[in-house]
C-alpha cells in the first residue's frame, strides 16, 4: 500500500466520522452524533475495579464487558466499542487486572486482528487509551494515533487497543506491557467469538513500542496459541541507561526523566526518597498523574543530576535503579518467530532527539544473528515526533503484506552492528 493511498484512506475515514458513518451499516447518516457522555476517568470508574477473586483465572479471561462509545474530544461518533477488563499478568508475574478497547471493522470482512498500542505514556489514569478513545481527554497524540486506528477499522481490520500500562500505569515496563497486549487479544477473541487461528498484527511507536517489540518476544513462550504474523514497533527505548544521558539536559524530553523515576517506583517498588533531593521530590511529585504531553518538554535543560541528593551525581549510579533498567532491556526475554519491522528516527546523528538510533540498529542486527525476518528502517534527518509518520506508513504496509501472507523479507544484510546492549554493571 503506497503512502498517498495511506493518507488518503485516514483523510478519507475523518471525513466520513464527520458525517456519521456507523461501524454496523456503513452508511452515512446526516445526522450528527450526540457528544460523548460524561464518563468518570478510570481512577474513578468502578468498571476498572474489580473486587472478585482472580484465584484459577487464566490469563486473557474475560472479566466484565461493557458498550462504550468511540470518538475524539473534538469529532464523537456514532461507532460503538466494547470495552472488557480481563486478567492479565504483572512485571512479577502476579495475577493482576487492565481494560482493553475492542473496535470491529467498519465493513466486515474475513476476520484479521491489529492489537494497536498508543504512545499513551501517561502516569494517570486519564492518559489510559480506554479514556481517550471513548472521546474524553485532550490529548494531541491520542487524537493523532486515533485516525490511525479508524484507518485500519475502515480497511476492514479488527482492533484490540489496550491499556497496556496497567492499573497503575507503569510505563516502560516490558513484560508486563506484553502481557497486558497478548492477554487483549486473548481477551478480543473471547468477546468476538474468533478462534486463536485468528491472524493477528502487532503495532506501536514510541511507549507503544514497548507492548509490540516485547508481546514478539514473549508470546511464544506466554501465548504460543495466538496466531500473530508479524510487529512494527517504532521509535523503541531499547535500553534506557543509553537514553537517559541523551535526554538529561535536552530541551524537549529531560521531562521524561522524573516520569521514568514514578513508573520505576511502581513496579519495582524503589525507595525514591533515598536518593532524590528535595527539588526532585518535587518535580516528580508534579508528574505524577500527568500524561506526556504534560511533561515532556516541560523542564527544558532538567539533568537527574539535579534532581539527587549526594553522593549520587546519576540515576546510573543508584543499584536499584540500574537493576530495573537491566530488566527492561528490549531483546533478552525471548525470540520472535514472527517478522519484524523495526524504525527509528536519527535527527543528530546520535538519535531522534529521545531514542537511540543504534540502539535500535543494535537490537535489529541481534535479531538477524538469531535468524529472525527483520526490516529495519532508519528514518535519517528526522526527529522522533516527525518519524511517526513514515514509520506508520511502512507499518501498514508492512503489515498488509504479512496478513496477505507474501512471503516475508529483510535488509539483515546491510544492518551494522549498532551499539552493544549488554547490560550496565550493578553499582
Amino acid at each position: 500500500m503506497r503512502t498517498s493511498s495511506i493518507n488518503r484512506r485516514i483523510a478519507a475515514v475523518a471525513a466520513l466520522t464527520v458525517l456519521g458513518v456507523t461501524a454496523t451499516t456503513g452508511t452515512a447518516s446526516a445526522q450528527p452524533a450526540a457528544p460523548a457522555p460524561p464518563q468518570p476517568v478510570p481512577s474513578a470508574d468502578p468498571f476498572y475495579d474489580w473486587g472478585g477473586s482472580l484465584d484459577g483465572s487464566a490469563p486473557g479471561a474475560v472479566l466484565q464487558t461493557r458498550p462504550m462509545a468511540y470518538g475524539t474530544a473534538n469529532i464523537p461518533t456514532p461507532i460503538t466499542s466494547t470495552q472488557v477488563l480481563y486478567r492479565t499478568t504483572n512485571q512479577q508475574n502476579a495475577p493482576v487486572t487492565t481494560v482493553a478497547t475492542v473496535l470491529r471493522p467498519l465493513i466486515p470482512g474475513p476476520p484479521k486482528l491489529i492489537s494497536f498500542h498508543p504512545a499513551y505514556d501517561g502516569l494517570g489514569s486519564e492518559c489510559d487509551p480506554s479514556y481517550t478513545l471513548s472521546g474524553h481527554g485532550n490529548s494531541k497524540t491520542a487524537t493523532i494515533e486515533q485516525a490511525v486506528i479508524t484507518g485500519y477499522m475502515a480497511a476492514g481490520y479488527t482492533v484490540v487497543v489496550p491499556d497496556y500500562e496497567g492499573e497503575h500505569l507503569e510505563w516502560t515496563i516490558g513484560r508486563q506491557s506484553a502481557y497486558a497486549a497478548l492477554d487483549g487479544i486473548r481477551a478480543a477473541e473471547t468477546v468476538l467469538g474468533l478462534p486463536p487461528t485468528t491472524p493477528v498484527g502487532l503495532i506501536g511507536y514510541s511507549g507503544g513500542s514497548v507492548p509490540t517489540q516485547w508481546g514478539a518476544e514473549v508470546a511464544p513462550q506466554y501465548a504460543p496459541e495466538l496466531n500473530i504474523i508479524g510487529a512494527a514497533a517504532g521509535g523503541l527505548p531499547v535500553d534506557l541507561a543509553h537514553n537517559l544521558p541523551y535526554v538529561s539536559g535536552s530541551k524537549d524530553w529531560a521531562g521524561v526523566i522524573p516520569a521514568l523515576i514514578v513508573a520505576y517506583q511502581r513496579a519495582y517498588d524503589i525507595d525514591t526518597d533515598a536518593f532524590l533531593s528535595d527539588n526532585g521530590k518535587q518535580i516528580v511529585d508534579a508528574v505524577q498523574g500527568n500524561c506526556i504531553n504534560d511533561f515532556a518538554s516541560d523542564y527544558p535543560g532538567l539533568t537527574d543530576t539535579e534532581m539527587l541528593a549526594a553522593p549520587y551525581t546519576s540515576l546510573l549510579d543508584i543499584p536499584e535503579i540500574v537493576e530495573a533498567i537491566d530488566d527492561n532491556i528490549m531483546g533478552n526475554a525471548g525470540t520472535p518467530r514472527v517478522p519484524i519491522l523495526l524504525g527509528v528516527g536519527d535527527s543528530d546523528g546520535t538519535g531522534d532527539s529521545v531514542m537511540v538510533t543504534r540502539d535500535v540498529e543494535g537490537l535489529a542486527h541481534d535479531y538477524c544473528d538469531r535468524g529472525v525476518p527483520v526490516t529495519y528502517a532508519q528514518y535519517t534527518g528526522q526527529t522522533h515526533s516527525d518519524a511517526f509518520i513514515p514509520f506508520q506508513a511502512q507499518a501498514a504496509q508492512f503489515l498488509t503484506e504479512r496478513f496477505a501472507g507474501a512471503a516475508p523479507t529483510n535488509n539483515c544484510a546491510i544492518i551494522g552492528p549498532g551499539n552493544d546492549l549488554t547490560p550496565t554493571p550493578i553499582p
